[in-house]
């Protein structure tokens, strides 16, 4: 049995770990001088992983965000060229969002990036601490939910 004090830092090494993570990918972005904040990044993946061009309103319920956030989002990749706003092909009042051939392009090089940011994050470990790593973050991401007082 776990005490509060060791849950207490764990938290805390998650959360240290999940801001070194986000400081060595933004490093690896910025090596590859593609002008795409991590936010942006997140919106091109999410975009990557969506069947047919989504809504603004889909893009901000999927990252979590408030729909303004999406449309700065949206307004500073479209600029750059990344993505384009479409009209919806059933409703000319709906907007939707594509990826462009550009953002098909960066998100290769996020891809690269990423995948640089994890080997040096993983560095250290061994092959077995990675599987096991991946199982304990897995059983973490799909866990039960939190019991509410």
């Amino acid at each position: 049995m776990t005490s509060p004090d060791s849950d207490g830092l764990l938290a805390e090494q998650l959360l240290r770990l999940t801001r070194r993570v986000h400081r060595i990918q933004k490093h690896h972005l910025e090596q590859r001088d593609l002008g795409i904040t991590p936010a942006q990044s997140r919106l091109l993946r999410t975009l990557a992983h969506w069947g047919s061009p989504p809504r603004m309103a889909d893009l901000a319920e999927r990252l979590e965000v408030v729909p303004r956030a999406v449309t700065t989002l949206v307004d500073g990749l479209e600029a750059s060229g990344k993505v384009r706003r479409v009209p919806d092909p059933a409703n000319r009042r709906v907007i939707r969002i594509e990826l462009t051939d550009d953002g098909r392009k960066a998100l290769g090089e996020l891809r690269a990036a990423r995948r640089s940011a994890a080997e040096e994050i993983l560095a250290p470990l061994t092959d077995e601490q990675r599987e096991a790593l991946g199982g304990l973050l897995n059983t973490l991401i799909d866990g039960a939910p939190v019991a509410r007082c």
